[in-house]
């Protein structure tokens, strides 16, 4: 089957790695104080590639965690795609000259969805649109406003742009454990012909099972953010049944 990556998430705020619920930031929860020693226990676990966002710079609009995230870069060798404040070419270039393979603009690509198409163009295969979504409307601004344009909307807009991926979460679930919402995500995979990872409420094993049946086959990959802080989802088994998924 094609490849399926599970991207480990680590989600900055004031510099250390927490997990909010619904994004929302008076409900965050501190797992680790030390970013960079989060990231390494993930390289370490056989992840290949890490999933970080900036959640200070989603609501700044400018990168507000550059020294957290740069001290993970020194740390690992594993690929990095990074989100949160990233809204202008310059902040763009200046993340992947740092070493960070692939950038994801989310607000941005609906405000302003031509920095996508520039930026893809520039820099073909590292650019990700990150839609998230509630009620299937487009979430924007940290997911603090809500637009009225539909994923399916936006993700068309950047069809043929050399967009790399599409992230998409469902805000409702996200860090709550209730499942990934697969039914949304196989429906926008199978709508589009950009690569679609999920994201949002992936709670156990039987997620990652679920996103290696054959219905769900178009799935890129999807994010684990909560299940695998506090135990719920073991990387080692989640990480084998994806390997033995890629030799069948």
């Amino acid at each position: 089957m094609e490849t399926v990556i599970l991207f480990p998430a680590i989600d900055l705020k004031n510099g250390q790695c927490v997990r909010l619920e619904q994004g929302d930031m008076t409900r965050a929860t501190v797992f680790n104080l030390n970013p960079a020693a989060q990231a390494q226990s993930f390289a370490a676990q056989g992840f290949e590639y890490l999933h970080v966002v900036d959640l200070d710079g989603a609501f700044a609009g400018k990168p507000v965690n550059a020294e957290a995230v740069e001290a993970m870069l020194k740390t690992i060798k594993i690929p990095v795609q990074l989100g949160g404040g990233i809204r202008d070419l310059k902040t763009v270039e200046a993340w992947l000259a740092k070493g960070i393979s692939r950038v994801i603009i989310g607000t941005a690509a609906v405000r302003d969805p031509e920095l996508v198409k520039s930026a893809a163009k520039k820099f073909p295969g590292r650019l990700a649109v990150g839609l998230d979504a509630r009620d299937g409307k487009v979430a924007v601004e940290g997911w603090a406003e809500t637009s009225q344009v539909t994923v399916l909307e936006i993700a068309k807009r950047f069809e043929d742009a050399g967009v790399a991926a599409i992230i998409f979460t469902d805000i409702a679930r996200d860090g709550l454990l209730k499942g990934l919402n697969l039914d949304a995500t196989i429906a926008l995979a199978e709508a589009i012909s950009i690569p679609v990872i999920a994201s949002g409420g992936l709670a156990s094993i039987e997620d990652v099972k679920a996103m290696l049946t054959p219905r769900a086959k178009k799935l890129a990959g999807a994010i684990a953010g909560r299940a695998l802080y506090d135990g719920r989802l073991d990387p080692a088994a989640a990480l084998t049944l994806i390997r033995d998924a890629r030799r069948s």
